[in-house]
């Protein structure tokens, strides 16, 4: 036992011993991993800070995340009518977010969000364990939706695995300044506004409108889950192409409501069982909502008034509406809008059907009228092949084939000729010298091209390119007959529940067919104010791009009333004053009319009734002999011109041909002047307006996107005619209405207006005034032939003027229109010093006793006179 002892004591001693040995050794490796540890710790801290002066995002950057913005516009009552965007992205505060998505995304995201700094630690310790140590799939990521963020606005994507550890850390060090710097509601909301749900939705509430066509507080939860489902992974959970997965992922998040308290057992139960609807799933563009025609030309005006150096960014840049969020507010109003929109469709589809049964065996791009002379219908037929070739280079499709024929031939003639681009026009010009020598030297006396122009033709044609671009040119237009000709699977223009109808024809066939659809512009301003309410600048945006508000087209008898204002407002002559219907010559030298020859506008049939005619009557009975008369009277165009300038027509503009926009010629008498439908409303708020001018306006001020304001409109206002004489004008305007017309019945509005069609009818005119709203109503082809062929069919009464009566309807039926039917005409007080009580007017029914229901009567044709003096467009016209 004794022996044990010693031997334990021994080896005692010799642990101790060994002990005391290895102590340096124990010490110098605890100070080395001392000194490793604290190594670790700085190199992190100096990691840390060296990243923190690399490429991170300044505090600016995060207070100003570099987002495409979608620009909105915003209606009269405060309701979004539309954007423009690169991105459909709108940003929204975390007020205005569902709650459902909130919830859904902490469930699924972020459980401890509220409760962290930015980053995750228990979360990381997590993914560390299971996935380094246990070897397991981790159940879920440790980035926090602040990282989320952070990686999203602030980062790129790596290229290596080392470069994605170097921007992890980055990561963690914008999340933890993003927390510093934010709330966590406003990190939320902007992790969710910059997050693309695709399909075109950028954020949370585009996307909200493109997969439910909901607005956020409208969000069901299983609508709200699906939504935070795609955050995950957008392109494996998109809802259009991937429903059966989409609906898995959605039923996770709904467990994982469950799991946090956001949702009980039972709702999760019915709640999972949901079919995924999306059967109001629409991809939004520029043009979807409402008045897109609108929105296109206030885009143009846009334009305009950021171009401006005052309506500048800060730092001297200018905005841009499709990335910088401004909102634009306007005057539109979106009940009166509505109803314009559905009483065009309503009467244009019919209108296009007695239009297509009219044409029925005829087509108008082929039709010669037996009435017009042969050097008429030579123009004619020039004109309507220039249109058509013309709209064939403009598509896509022809395009695409001048690409592949002609680049590499029209690049080396480029080299040739110090970068000169060759037209196509260009092209036929050039091939037709080749073929007829002189054809440059005509087109150069006729002042079509410049000499300059002429010399660089002609060294195309001396090219030795020149044979490979005409061989190159001839099989182009080889390959686009045959292309053209050929019939094809399309989609097309139709009246119908869908605006739209699939069938088979040729592209050719397809552009006649779109061309022959009559089209119309109309427009409703508040003549008090100025503001437009209502803008339908054609028959479906989709299809027809092009407006015809702004669309200036020959205006007819719609001229006249200015003629009779001028001659009431300046010479004095009484509404009462008899003129006989007889024909009346403005002579050669007579007044200040500079006319070159003798002008007699002769009615159609060379006949005149010889009646007496008040100004009332020849008003409303559109009579040229009348207009004549008065121009006569005045002697001058300039008091007629001086009249509309006042009323918003900018009379002095020239056009490219030299002549005036409202010509010195006393043809304007006739309504020989082009015109919009925007300035003819325009001007036609005087009359409704007691004689005061107010120029139409559809911007009352832009904002920025934090609400600063970046422009505001004025408004513009003046007295263009005495309130008397206008008065007069009103009562005569209104007699045009008082007669029965077809369409009016029932409606309690006082109204007034004029109708107006012009030559062949091309164009068919209506404006129809209340004290309330002014509308402007123009209709036709978009070429000159496509037209009625007939005075029945063809007239501004027919073609025009039941839109304005089934609006008033309208309006005056929907309690939630802001129109007023009881509104009367003003008159001002007093002696209106102007005869109006005379013995051949009748204010109700006119001088010649009652029309029937429906019975129109129309004017005369007058005569053309060619070069020598402006177009004199006569009409043949109702009332």
């Amino acid at each position: 036992m004794d022996q044990n002892t010693d031997l334990i004591t021994s080896n005692e001693e010799g642990a101790k011993t060994l002990r005391e040995q290895r102590l340096p050794v124990y010490r110098k490796l605890i100070r080395w991993m001392w000194r490793l540890t604290v190594f670790g710790i700085l190199s992190v801290i100096a990691l840390f800070v060296f990243l923190s002066f690399q490429d991170l995002p300044t505090f600016e950057e995060l207070e100003n995340p570099k987002n495409n913005l979608a620009s909105e516009v915003y209606a009269a009552n405060g309701e979004v009518l539309g954007r423009y965007f690169y991105e459909n992205r709108v940003q929204v505060s975390f007020d205005e977010i569902s709650p459902f998505v909130e919830q859904a995304l902490v469930a699924t995201e972020d459980e401890r969000y509220y409760d962290h700094s930015g980053i995750d630690f228990p979360g990381l310790m997590r993914v560390a364990v299971k996935t380094v140590i246990l070897r397991q799939r981790s159940a879920g990521g440790a980035s926090t939706i602040t990282q989320q963020l952070a990686k999203m606005l602030f980062t790129e994507t790596p290229g290596s695995g080392l470069e994605r550890v170097v921007q992890k850390l980055k990561e963690w060090i914008i999340a933890v300044k993003l927390e510093r710097s934010y709330t966590k509601q406003e990190i939320m909301a902007m992790y969710l506004n910059k997050f693309s749900f695709l399909n075109g939705a950028y954020g949370i509430k585009a996307a909200s409108e493109i997969y439910f066509d909901e607005t956020q507080d409208s969000l069901s939860v299983e609508q709200a889950a699906t939504l935070v489902g795609m955050l995950k992974n957008p392109a494996l959970f998109n809802p259009i192409r991937r429903p059966d997965t989409v609906s898995h992922r959605r039923m996770v998040v709904l467990k994982q409501m469950v799991k946090n308290d956001f949702l009980d057992k039972s709702e999760y139960d019915s709640l999972r069982m949901l079919p995924l609807d999306m059967s109001n799933f629409n991809r939004k563009t520029h043009a979807d909502g409402l008045a897109p025609y609108f929105r296109m030309e206030l885009r143009k005006e846009l334009y305009r008034i950021l171009d401006k150096k005052e309506n500048f960014k800060s730092d001297g840049t200018k905005y841009n509406i499709f990335k910088d969020g401004l909102r634009i507010y306007t005057t539109l109003d979106p009940v009166i809008q509505a109803h314009a929109e559905e009483a065009v469709i309503e009467h244009m589809s019919k209108l296009q059907e007695t239009f297509n049964k009219h044409w029925k065996d005829k087509d108008p791009w082929t039709y010669r009228d037996p009435l017009k002379e042969k050097d008429e219908l030579e123009i004619e037929d020039a004109a309507r092949k220039r249109t058509m070739k013309k709209i064939i280079r403009e598509t896509d499709r022809y395009q695409g084939m001048r690409e592949n024929f002609l680049s590499d031939i029209l690049k080396k003639i480029a080299d040739e000729i110090n970068g000169y681009e060759l037209k196509d026009h260009e092209i036929d010009r050039i091939i037709e010298e080749s073929k007829e020598k002189g054809t440059i030297a005509k087109l150069v006396s006729r002042k079509m091209i410049s000499t300059e122009r002429a010399t660089k033709y002609r060294k195309v044609l001396n090219s030795p390119n020149f044979d490979k671009l005409k061989g190159q040119w001839t099989a182009l237009q080889n390959k686009v007959r045959t292309v053209f000709e050929k019939p094809v699977k399309m989609r097309v223009f139709a009246y119908n529940n869908r605006m739209e109808k699939d069938t088979v024809m040729s592209p050719l066939d397809s552009i006649k067919y779109h061309r022959n659809f009559l089209q119309v512009g109309t427009m409703a301003v508040d003549p008090v104010t100025g503001y437009v309410k209502a803008w339908v600048g054609g028959i479906n945006h989709k299809y027809f791009q092009f407006d015809h508000v702004t669309t200036e087209r020959q205006v007819g008898s719609t001229f006249k009333p200015f003629i009779y204002a001028t001659a009431i407002d300046q010479v004095g002559i009484s509404p009462c004053y008899v003129v006989d219907d007889l024909p009346y010559t403005i002579h050669k030298g007579e007044g200040n009319f500079s006319l070159l020859k003798d002008w007699t506008p002769q009615n159609a049939d060379g006949k005149y009734s010889g009646k007496p005619f008040t100004l009332f009557k020849g008003l409303q009975w559109s009579k040229n002999t009348v207009s004549v008369y008065l121009m006569k009277q005045l002697g001058d165009t300039r008091a007629v011109r001086s009249l509309v300038k006042g009323m918003g027509i900018d009379v002095d503009r020239k056009r490219a041909n030299g002549t005036y926009k409202i010509p010195k010629q006393p043809s304007i008498c006739l309504g020989a002047s082009d015109l919009s439908v925007l300035e003819m409303t325009g001007a036609y708020t005087t009359f409704a307006n007691n004689g005061i001018y107010n120029k139409p306006i559809f911007i009352t001020r832009i904002e920025d996107r934090n609400g600063n304001l970046i422009y505001s409109e004025v408004i513009e206002d003046r007295l263009a005619l005495h309130p008397s004489s206008n008065y007069v004008m009103i009562q005569m305007l209104r007699n045009v209405m008082n007669q029965g017309l077809p369409g009016f019945g029932g409606i309690k509005s006082e109204m007034a207006g004029k109708t107006g069609t012009t030559n062949d009818y091309v164009d068919g005119w209506f404006m129809g005034m209340s004290p309330d709203l002014v509308v402007g109503t123009w209709v036709g082809g978009d070429d000159r032939w496509v037209r009625f062929r007939t005075l029945s069919l063809g007239i501004g009464a027919k073609m025009a003027r039941p839109i304005y009566a089934k609006l008033i309807k309208r309006l005056e039926a929907d309690p939630e229109a802001d129109y007023d039917a009881k509104a009367r005409f003003y008159r001002p007080p007093g002696d209106i010093g102007i005869e109006l009580d005379c013995e051949l007017y009748n204010q109700d029914r006119g001088p010649y006793g009652n029309f029937e229901e429906g019975e129109e009567e129309n004017e005369d044709f007058g005569n053309e006179w060619g070069d020598q003096i402006e177009r004199d467009t006569t009409e043949n016209e109702e009332f």
